[in-house]
């Protein structure tokens, strides 16, 4: 069994400080006319520069605009740093976008307890975890969670059996608190959202305002006998936590041959298959991609029936090259643009000089493949034209230019040494971004099937941060962020809140957690015609 914590990711973003100063207001979250004027300037700016998804907001019903125009009250009445920021959050969380966060700054808005929370310029804190983790019950309707893997040992009491249901959270009801929780939870999708959830109940999260929260936490929860107990769980360093591993990828009787932080490799000589639990495209994955191929070489892999398991996946960049040698198709590569606002062209002038500086990066990964080139060549030539026209948006180019030039029309060739097998994925609904361009290349050019639950269902090219400061003054709140592009899928789709549809729904539950991964294992070697041994 392997586990690997995957750590968060998130797109590159653009950083500016925006605000004239006269004075600052006597306290840090003003006055009531103060914090309207905030309300309504973030309104403008959102209107001016969101890439909205009217296919995401078709399916979720709703309206993003008017979601956020009826927090207003809650912002301009908010007379405590505290609830300042948490309706700021809500404010923010009404796009149901999950890229999009809050940042604390420094001489913004402060918290008595900000376990968790982004600061600006700062490594992301550990919020600590529970021995205890919960997933969804993806299998019923309705607000269903269970016991999906437990630390032994980490409290020195009882816990709670892989299997219970929750019940109530901090004393809360698991359907109030999953209501509760929406408005606080960054989500696209409703799949990736019940994820998300899941994992913040036993995670020691500030996320969620205190009224949601106890001192540690408290888990109810009702055993198959219909026996109800409540566990009252230390929240621990996430690191120091040795899990089970019940739900998480594992491959019993295959062999584990190489570890890399992209993926871990196992191999099935008996029935020709090799399998990759995949967990990002980050800063290594290119060398390790070449390791892989060095490997298959070596060991007369290259013909084997070829299996990623995604299921633990982040994002990153540069997945079309993984592709590329995974399988032996030609491909159509995602696509991306860029909404026309007062942000473009500070947005070119931040990308020029990362330019200048060879650092064009994705969360510290390098965006493309070539030395930026090609990405400068579409800012210049056709995103700046687009800003003195008037566009709404710009044209649409192979995703950030990172695997051919603007005018390309996408299509990849595998590499000159691929994968030659069938081809399956595993997937589910942990992760996204990149993630999900990478289900979109699978699906949208039918390179193989995919079995399980979709991914996360969020993914855009670039979003936007700024120091929000109240209007007039120099007094600065939070940061706050914007997506200001489309990621556009092989099929010609806008790819946020709008996740693959996969070959096999196979729904995780409390009733096949257990043994869920052989599930999976099975599913994708039927699809391929692969017999049992």
């Amino acid at each position: 069994m392997i586990y690997k914590r995957v750590v968060r990711v998130g797109i590159v973003t653009a950083v500016a400080v925006l605000g004239s100063c006269s004075q600052a207001p006597s306290n840090k979250v003003g006055t009531p006319e103060m914090r309207a004027a905030l309300f309504d300037t973030i309104m403008a700016r959102t209107e001016r520069r969101a890439a909205w998804s009217p296919i995401k907001n078709e399916t979720l019903g709703f309206d993003p605009v008017q979601a956020m125009l009826a927090l207003r009250e809650e912002v301009v009445s908010a007379e405590t740093e505290e609830s300042l920021y948490y309706a700021i959050a809500k404010l923010s969380h009404a796009r149901r976008d999950r890229h999009l966060d809050l940042s604390l700054v420094p001489g913004g808005l402060e918290l008595a307890d900000s376990a968790g929370l982004n600061v600006l310029g700062a490594d992301d804190p550990d919020a600590g975890q529970a021995p205890v983790r919960v997933f969804p019950n993806y299998a019923l309707d309705g607000p269903e969670y269970f016991v999906g893997d437990l630390a032994p040992g980490a409290d020195g009491g009882a816990l709670p059996q892989v299997g219970d249901r929750v019940t109530a959270v901090n004393g809360i009801p698991i359907a109030l608190w999953e209501s509760e929780a929406t408005a606080f939870t960054r989500h696209s999708t409703v799949i990736g959202l019940k994820w998300k959830i899941a994992e913040m109940m036993t995670t020691g999260t500030a996320s969620y305002p205190p009224s949601m929260r106890a001192d540690g936490i408290s888990l109810t929860v009702r055993s198959g006998d219909g026996e109800e107990r409540t566990f009252r769980l230390k929240v621990h360093p996430t690191e120091s936590l040795v899990w089970q591993g019940t739900g998480e990828p594992t491959y019993d009787g295959l062999e584990l041959v190489h570890e890399t932080v992209t993926y871990d490799l196992f191999v099935d000589d008996a029935r020709r298959v090799v399998v990759l639990v995949w967990t990002g495209f980050r800063e290594t994955m290119i060398e390790d991609v070449d390791d892989l191929m060095e490997i298959a070489q070596e060991r007369g892999l290259l013909d084997y029936a070829m299996i990623v398991d995604v299921t633990r996946s982040g994002g990153g960049s540069r997945g079309a090259y993984a592709v590329q040698r995974l399988q032996g198709k030609p491909f159509k590569t995602t696509f991306g643009n860029l909404r026309i606002s007062d942000v473009t062209k500070p947005f070119v002038e931040d990308r020029r000089a990362a330019f200048a500086r060879r650092e064009l990066t994705d969360g510290g990964v390098p965006e493309t493949m070539d030395d930026g080139t090609w990405l400068m060549e579409w800012l210049e030539e056709d995103v700046l034209p687009a800003l003195e026209r008037g566009d709404a948006y710009t044209n649409n180019v192979p995703f950030k230019s990172a695997h051919a030039p603007k005018d390309s029309d996408g299509v990849l060739e595998p590499a000159s040494v691929h994968f030659l097998g069938p081809f399956a994925v595993i997937s589910g609904p942990s992760g996204g971004s990149h993630l999900d361009q990478f289900i979109h290349q699978v699906v949208d050019n039918d390179l193989g099937p995919v079995v399980g639950m979709p991914p996360g269902g969020y993914s855009n090219t670039w979003e936007w941060e700024e120091v929000l400061t109240f209007p007039g003054t120099d007094q600065p709140v939070v940061a706050f962020m914007w997506n200001i592009g489309h990621t556009i899928t092989p099929g010609g789709e806008i790819a946020e809140g709008n996740p693959a549809e996969i070959d096999e729904w196979i729904p995780l539950s409390a009733d096949n957690v257990e043994n869920y991964y052989a599930m999976l294992l099975e599913a994708a070697l039927r699809h391929l015609g692969v017999t049992k041994r």
